[in-house]
């Protein structure tokens, strides 16, 4: 498995960041671009590392929000997954700024093909995206910052991840983990019918060294989860607790994880 990343919130040594994610994920054969960032900074920086991205065999798109999905705007082609309410208008309560996707359903499905799943959706043998994640536990996905049109809160249920079969177990991948992480993992362990959790990377959306944060990292140490990897929208409080539980450094673009 071979991890390439394209758009993160911290910067590398030579390629540029913005706020938003964009991993190259190669593994069981397969090429995937998981996610877009909100421009084309994904772009610039797979010339930069040397990231071909002309011979994508799907892109995935963990939700509907701009700095997930707004670089679709600048490809054209190729198999499209993702849940179907990723093309919703949504907006942040702060400001009421809107913050989903510039593109439509239509636009989308004009220039792609797209294949839209609530539903666990099997890429390849060893590859899964998740679909919609059951909000199960008790300390996740109880707040939202986030309202619809109509002013109704808005707890980003397209929100999904994909789960990476390695003989150590699965390694999952987030875009945002607005599900929250635990509810994240424990439905790949039902999907995958794999208990083992061998890492986990992305957005853990998580802001403080709350009880959520706490019980995070409880969850990972109870399953000796060995590769983790907080990025994009977990914020430095949080980024913090989990230095000091698993030594882990900041994800930047231009870095390349291969396990």
């Amino acid at each position: 498995m071979k991890i390439s990343i394209l758009t993160e919130n911290a910067p590398g040594t030579f390629t540029g960041s913005e706020h938003g994610l964009s991993y190259l994920i190669e593994h069981d054969g397969k090429r995937i671009l998981f996610d877009t960032g909100q421009s084309d900074l994904f772009l610039l920086n797979a010339g930069i590392m040397g990231a071909d991205l002309n011979n994508i065999d799907v892109i995935i798109l963990s939700h509907g929000h701009y700095d997930h999905g707004n670089g679709l705007q600048y490809l054209r082609g190729g198999k499209l997954i993702c849940h179907p309410g990723c093309f919703i208008k949504r907006y942040s309560k702060a400001g009421n700024k809107y913050i989903g996707l510039k593109n439509t359903y239509s636009e989308i499905s004009a220039r792609f093909d797209l294949i839209t799943s609530s539903d666990p959706y099997q890429v390849s043998a060893k590859i899964i995206f998740l679909g919609e994640i059951p909000r199960t536990t008790l300390f996740e996905s109880k707040q939202t910052g986030f309202i619809f049109e109509d002013g109704k809160p808005d707890f980003v249920i397209d929100d999904s991840a994909l789960a990476l079969g390695l003989k150590e177990g699965i390694f999952v991948v987030t875009g945002c983990g607005h599900a929250g992480i635990v509810n994240t993992l424990e439905h790949a362990k039902k999907v995958s019918g794999e208990e083992r959790i061998y890492g986990i990377m992305g957005g853990f959306h998580l802001k403080q060294d709350d009880l959520q944060t706490r019980e995070t990292i409880k969850y990972l140490k109870d399953n000796e989860v060995k590769y983790v990897y907080p990025s994009h929208c977990t914020a430095l409080p949080a980024l913090v607790a989990f230095h000091h539980a698993f030594g882990m450094d900041a994800v930047k673009t231009g870095q390349v994880f291969e396990l």
